[in-house]
């Protein structure tokens, strides 16, 4: 698996919760502004997680996949903090998106439109 410095938010529709997720993290509030910063966060960290994926797949060079994967952490951290969050906010509101069906739900349509808007990155 690649390590990324935030959890695999590819599992993101997945039934299954994060391995790092708390336990009752899901009775965890998350307010409107928080959810929009959230969901542009999550847009922009897929579109560098594609664009940093396939290479690193690829690479046989342990130093070279070493600085590929600095480089795509360095701009999750960049994204997070233009969205005014850290790590630890991304990773306390994604739990809490996973372990809600009904904020999830409202997620998934935010994530929709942000991604029609073209905004991001």
């Amino acid at each position: 698996a690649i390590g990324w410095v935030l959890i695999e938010i590819d599992a993101f529709g997945a039934a299954q919760p994060s391995p790092r997720a708390q336990p009752g993290s899901a009775q965890t509030k998350v307010g409107d502004d928080e959810l929009h910063a959230f969901v542009r966060a999550y847009v922009e960290t897929q579109k560098i997680r594609q664009e940093y994926e396939p290479p690193l797949q690829k690479s046989t060079d342990a130093n070279k996949s070493q600085n590929i994967q600095n480089q795509a952490n360095a701009e999750l951290k960049a994204t997070l903090a233009k969205n005014n969050l850290t790590v630890a906010q991304y990773n306390r509101i994604f739990s809490a998106i996973n372990g809600d069906a009904q904020l999830r739900e409202k997620t998934l349509k935010l994530v929709k439109e942000e991604r029609s808007s073209g905004r991001s990155r």
